[in-house]
């Protein structure tokens, strides 16, 4: 395989790894027009997407080709409703190098814990994701510290998205997307984070509004680590001297460049890879004094630490 080209940053060449991308197959989209009442058809008209390829492999190509034209080297792959891991196992598998997949779990489904074990022992399942507001089950529920007891025997990852909770498709097609927000708080995590110390724990979006108790917990927590994923709208909720250097800047001085990872949040076709995302957040960390080697820990060196090859 021709090795990828490093992404042109500020810095000047660098390896880029994106932690955050959806994976948006074919069997999430017809489950959605299905629950939707409308055909595939009509939903990924509403929606304003490309209809995906039936086999996830082909989806997995396309986006291949998306990364390799933005010179970008490996990506997570968010299996975006529970149910469809199978669809990011098929594209991590046809990439192995390329790929790592996450699997979203409801810890109130039925065979959750047996379905995310069969999944991770396969190898291709590198973190399970959890949304606690979604699915209405806290972290100290039993259920889902079971999640987290699999993660652990597997030496995977959890992530765990908190505070604010937008389901763009969802609403675009008329769907409930009620959430119960009570239970977004990144404190959550500092039981978690101290009983399973080896497990690391990632925060989506600097806590999605949350930043300060994102912010606590990543203090307490060394497996505490942060996603700088999406536009960061929450931002709006931060004070009118908020601004991405500003949250750069407190999340290095508590985390370090050693537990932030570069994301996107990129997700359908035609839009692809969220490029706009990369410059925005290079430009933010060069303009506040972040060096090269830094950077390059940011942009794919803690990507490569949390989820080597298998």
């Amino acid at each position: 395989m021709t090795a990828i080209r490093l992404a042109s940053s500020p810095w000047g060449p660098l390896r880029v790894c994106d932690a955050h991308i959806h994976f948006l197959s074919h069997r999430l989209t017809s489950m959605l027009a299905g629950q939707a009442g409308k055909s595939l058809e009509e939903a990924v008209a509403t929606l304003g997407w490309e209809t995906p390829p039936e086999d996830p492999a082909g989806l997995a190509g396309r986006w291949v080709a998306e990364l390799d034209r933005h010179r970008v080297a490996c990506a997570a792959l968010i299996a975006s409703i529970p149910g469809d891991e199978g669809s990011v196992v098929c594209a991590a598998a046809a990439h192995p190098s390329r790929f790592r997949g996450f699997m979203m779990v409801n810890p109130a489904a039925e065979r959750a814990a047996e379905n995310a074990v069969a999944a991770l022992a396969g190898g291709h399942i590198h973190a399970l994701c959890l949304f606690p507001a979604l699915h209405g089950v806290p972290l100290s529920d039993p259920r889902s510290i079971t999640l987290v007891e699999a993660a652990a025997a597997h030496s995977a990852a959890v992530f765990v998205h908190c505070g604010a909770l937008s389901i763009g498709f969802r609403t675009k097609l008329g769907l409930p997307g009620a959430a119960d927000m009570t239970l977004s708080n990144p404190l959550a995590l500092h039981p978690l984070s101290q009983r399973f110390p080896r497990v690391p724990f990632i925060v989506p979006h600097f806590g999605g509004g949350l930043l300060r108790e994102a912010l606590m917990v990543a203090d307490l927590c060394p497996n505490v680590y942060l996603d700088t994923s999406s536009s960061n709208r929450w931002m709006r909720y931060g004070g009118s001297h908020c601004d991405l250097r500003e949250v750069f800047r407190r999340a290095l001085e508590v985390a370090g460049p050693h537990r932030l990872l570069f994301g996107t949040d990129s997700s359908f076709f035609p839009r692809g890879w969220h490029a706009s995302i990369f410059e925005i957040q290079s430009r933010a960390l060069y303009e506040i004094g972040v060096n090269e080697e830094d950077a390059a820990r940011i942009f794919s060196g803690n990507f490569d630490t949390l989820f080597p090859a298998r």
